[in-house]
């Protein structure tokens, strides 16, 4: 599927910023995006408790996930709303909007009431902002991937993009650390009743530094150079989705990647937490432990499988990072339910590290891939599309669909069903990882040596 094109030398983020600035002010954004948006996961459990009526625990914990997927239902939406800005106005002007959305919606979530305080006005008020949180979400990402892939060199692009797919696992990190840290530090009566809005009203202050640093930012010069040609879409939303081979190509980067992606990033981070917590009772303070070591050890590796992605290929890593998910998680679980009585916390570290590496096979590589798979001038809202919608609603409702799973086979009449219940969650993504394994493998060719600067300057000299 890659562009056809000559060699040449891609030209640089100019004499402003150097490439590191560029990526620099691009991650701080989007990870501090991601940890907006990864706070509420981070506290699902405890959520339920506080948004949703008291007297049946697993509807109230289930309320609570179908919550925390809302704001993944419309990260599309999300992604076709700023990508046709982002492709019409400008990359920069739409992640600008995207992070000031998000930074207020996470803050009002630290100041509203609870449902014993205004009954259901709560729960309602949570899901409209998680639902503000999954629009600026899905224009975010597109945004910021294109943005340093435009500003990288063909022969770098997997390597400096893969620092972008760090940070949903920093954000996520930091999500854990703010509050595991308050937690702590208060006490777990004074969070419970107050404390827990701490780090959501932290975020506004994240965000306003993050915003300072990106007005700095000038256009991406691919953008701006595509522009000043009269090559930009005057109309993206129909140039992507009236074109029968730029659908064709939006639904083989959702099944044949971005599916796949998601649900192991999902399983590997938050289920891990979640099956921790709850299905093997680790006590919340050692389950953070475990998971944030986890983090901490595999995010350098995003750059790894990202560097190398430039050297072999991006399919060949994000398909055996599924097909070793799909093989591997049933013993993987069995292992942490087995390691977690009496507690073993460096096996359960290893194990929970091991899916992390698989999150980093999927992930790292994969901005690049999307970046290389469409045309400039409808790259941000084609590629936001199908990232939204595997990430949005084949990962993020991962948790739910799992747990629901898990709670259906639970009372199964099957005997066998029934005592392996706790692992039937892991049934949803073993399927899809399997799924994206197999259409990315045989149906999408290698896009790696895609030079997406030809379209404005297919005769550019070194250093142009």
């Amino acid at each position: 599927m890659a562009t056809n094109a000559t060699t040449m030398s891609t030209p640089g983020p100019g004499k402003d910023f150097s490439i590191w600035t560029v990526i620099w002010a691009s991650s701080s954004g989007t990870m501090i995006e991601w940890y907006d948006f990864y706070l509420y996961g981070s506290l699902a459990v405890f959520f339920s408790t506080l948004f949703f009526p008291k007297g049946n625990e697993t509807a109230a914990l289930l309320a609570s996930f179908a919550t925390f997927g809302a704001g993944f239902l419309v990260r599309p939406f999300g992604a076709i709303v700023f990508g046709r800005v982002g492709d019409l106005i400008g990359r920069k002007y739409a992640f600008l909007v995207t992070l000031t959305i998000m930074g207020l919606s996470t803050t009002l979530v630290g100041l509203l009431p609870t449902y014993e305080s205004v009954g259901i006005l709560a729960p309602t008020l949570l899901v409209g902002l998680r639902l503000l949180q999954g629009l600026a979400l899905g224009g975010e990402y597109g945004g910021a991937a294109t943005y340093v892939a435009e500003h990288s060199p063909d022969h770098k692009r997997g390597y400096l993009t893969s620092y972008i797919q760090t940070t949903a696992t920093v954000g996520f990190l930091l999500a854990l650390v703010v509050i595991g840290v308050t937690r702590h530090w208060m006490g777990d009566a004074t969070f419970r009743s107050w404390g827990w809005r701490v780090p959501f009203l932290i975020s506004a202050i994240l965000v306003i530094i993050s915003i300072y640093i990106r007005l700095k930012l000038k256009e991406s010069p691919l953008y701006a150079r595509l522009k000043d040609q009269g090559k930009s879409s005057k109309a993206p939303l129909k140039d992507s989705f009236t074109s029968g081979k730029n659908w064709k190509l939006i639904f083989l980067a959702l099944f044949g990647a971005t599916a796949g992606e998601a649900v192991v990033w999902y399983t590997g981070q938050f289920y891990a937490l979640f099956f921790l917590q709850t299905i093997c009772k680790v006590p919340w303070q050692t389950a953070y432990t475990v998971v944030a070591v986890s983090l901490v050890i595999g995010t350098p590796f995003f750059l790894v499988f990202g560097a190398w992605s430039d050297k072999i290929g991006r399919m060949k890593i994000m398909c055996y990072g599924c097909l070793l998910a799909a093989i591997t998680y049933y013993p993987l679980y069995a292992g942490m339910k087995h390691f977690s009585s009496p507690i073993n916390v460096p096996m359960l570290t290893l194990l929970v590290t091991i899916q992390v590496i698989y999150v980093t096979m999927v992930y790292g590589p994969i901005a690049a891939f999307l970046v290389e798979l469409f045309p400039a001038k409808i790259r941000y809202t084609s590629m936001s599309l199908p990232y939204h919608i595997g990430n949005g609603w084949f990962g993020g409702f991962m948790p739910l669909i799992a747990t629901a799973i898990v709670a259906a086979t639970a009372t199964s009449t099957n005997p066998w069903i029934k005592a392996h219940s706790i692992y039937m969650g892991l049934v949803y993504p073993i399927i899809v990882a399997l799924i994206t394994f197999f259409v990315g493998m045989f149906m999408i060719g290698e896009t790696k040596d895609t030079k997406i600067w030809a379209e404005v300057a297919p005769q550019a000299a070194a250093g142009d």
